[in-house]
């Protein structure tokens, strides 16, 4: 079984403004905070209405902002953070603040080749299976040592991967889940076939 943590883009950066709360999504994945500040940088964020005095200080920084932030939201798949100086206190009194923040949303994948047995685990919440085949989707995943004849399909699905794989692994801390024709049939005879899954541990509320 290989285990892998793929690029995913950045979410652009979400601007809060003072006295709100935002709450966050996560469509695919768990949140994790890249970066946050509550104050302001710029003159336009969070602008319109407020006088030039709240708005034209641009170094205004509450340092305990992204540790608060990763507190409330890693590893989470939802989370609601309000921007206030009672929770972050007051980096810049008079000075109109908003609360920034830049996330992404990580999976985990795990590729096991056909007669292996994936075994999925998280050290902290439960697993969340986001998708899953069984079958060949590559020429070169799980392909050494085999002969051309069993590689060369690379549109093989099995349709009942995912619900298969969800209901042996959601909401567990450990499953294990065997590449076989047995568990999932044969989508595609005389192929060399993988599992791949891409998974999530979420933290729950």
């Amino acid at each position: 079984m290989i285990l892998t943590r793929p690029y995913i883009p950045k979410i652009p950066p979400i601007h809060t403004v003072q006295r709100s709360v935002k709450r966050f999504l996560s469509n695919s994945g768990v949140l994790k905070i890249e970066g946050a500040n509550y104050g302001r940088t710029d003159s336009t964020t969070c602008s319109a209405g407020r006088p030039t005095s709240q708005i034209t200080k641009t170094d205004c920084y509450a340092t305990n902002t992204l540790t608060l932030v990763k507190s409330k939201c890693d590893g989470k798949i939802t989370c609601s953070v309000p921007a206030s100086n009672s929770v972050f206190s007051d980096p810049c009194v008079n000075t109109y603040k908003y609360l920034s923040m830049r996330y992404t949303c990580t999976t985990e994948t795990s590729v096991t080749c056909e007669g292996s047995t994936a075994v999925l685990t998280c050290g902290s919440g439960v697993i969340k299976i986001d998708s899953a085949n069984y079958g060949r989707t590559d020429p070169t995943t799980c392909s050494a040592g085999r002969p051309t004849s069993q590689i060369t399909k690379t549109d093989c699905y099995s349709s009942n991967t995912l619900s298969v794989v969800k209901t042996s692994c959601d909401g567990k801390t450990t499953c294990s889940v065997p590449a076989s024709n047995s568990v999932f049939s044969d989508p595609c005879v005389n192929t060399y076939k993988f599992l791949i899954i891409k998974y999530f541990c979420a933290v729950e509320l």
